[in-house]
């Protein structure tokens, strides 16, 4: 299957956004960190208090019911980043395991505002400098968390009260569409679980295992067992590609191969509408179906998908 880059856009974006479609959950106690580490694929006991993390909460069978951004507001308090049409059910399943444990979680989205910045002048604008991505840097105005690159551009998310004004230099920065921030979100390669891909991957599916998602070292989680059993047993058959349509894309559609129209190929995890009406998606795509035809949106009829390149290496032995 031919691979190509992305469609060429006429600039790259830049500027600043409040982030609608993310939310944010607050686990705050003496046991904070204790009761995370046993329910997310991540090692949140050791977690820095300069750093993030990207975290799943799996379910018993392994499948990924939500994603987070994971840091910590200090010693006991721990933030969760995730997507909005997410949070209350998962806030709900996650409060199901606290039970005697001394941990408060709470939906604090209205109380602390999400923004999204892009390119190196926001940066500059909060004084953080060039730092990495996963780095966590205090501002007069909250907490911004470094995310991987995107096209060469940093993005940042910055966490700051919502009954406070935003600094002048942020408010300078131009206003990001939101089409142009979830674009730049597909192309990092890094998927948002949302509620229409709930329960549909296990982490190796979508490449989590790749970018930090999930430590193999770390104690049990539910679905750990499944999830350890996806590393080692062997190859993997599915994996997450990155892919461009002439036609819209959606999260939860299927995808069909030429050669098979009986049964999808795969599911788009992630997507994102360009200006001139094409889209950008990153697939969860059986690896044999990349062998040889072609794969179409919908249907083995439907409009066509070209292959477009991920930011980082799929091991040479899964494709």
């Amino acid at each position: 299957m031919m691979i190509i880059g992305v469609m060429n856009a006429p600039s790259l974006p830049h500027g600043a956004l409040r982030l609608a479609d993310w939310g944010l959950i607050r686990a705050q106690g003496a046991d904070a960190a204790s009761f995370l580490q046993g329910q997310l694929t991540q090692d949140v006991v050791a977690l820095p208090d300069d750093r993030a993390r990207l975290a799943g909460f799996c379910s018993a069978k392994g499948r990924l019911m939500a994603s987070f951004v994971v840091w910590r507001a200090d010693r006991e308090t721990f933030f969760l980043a995730c997507s909005a049409d997410l949070l209350a059910p998962t806030l709900k399943r996650l409060s199901m395991f606290v039970m005697r444990a001394k941990c408060k979680l709470s939906d604090v989205s209205a109380e602390i505002s999400l923004h999204g910045l892009v390119g190196a002048d926001a940066l500059s604008a909060l004084g953080v400098g060039s730092a990495g991505p996963w780095t966590v840097s205090a501002t007069a105005d909250g907490q911004l968390v470094r995310l991987p690159d995107a096209e060469g551009l940093p993005r940042c998310l910055l966490a700051a009260p919502a009954a406070s004004a935003l600094p002048a230099a942020l408010l300078a920065l131009p206003p990001l569409a939101p089409a142009d921030w979830a674009w730049l979100e597909v192309r990092s390669g890094v998927v948002r679980i949302v509620a229409a891909t709930t329960e549909h991957f296990v982490p190796q599916m979508v490449n989590f295992e790749l970018v930090g998602g999930v430590n193999f070292q770390k104690g049990c989680y539910p679905g750990q067992e499944v999830v350890a059993r996806s590393q080692y047993r062997g190859t993997l058959k599915r994996r997450l590609m990155a892919f461009e349509g002439a036609a819209p894309l959606a999260p939860g559609q299927d995808v069909f191969h030429s050669n098979d129209p009986g049964q999808p190929a795969g599911q788009v995890a992630l997507s994102a509408q360009r200006p001139d009406g094409s889209s950008s998606a990153l697939i969860e795509v059986k690896l044999a179906a990349l062998d040889s035809g072609s794969l179409h949106i919908g249907a083995a009829d439907g409009p066509v998908l070209v292959r477009a390149t991920l930011p980082y290496a799929i091991p040479t032995d899964a494709g």
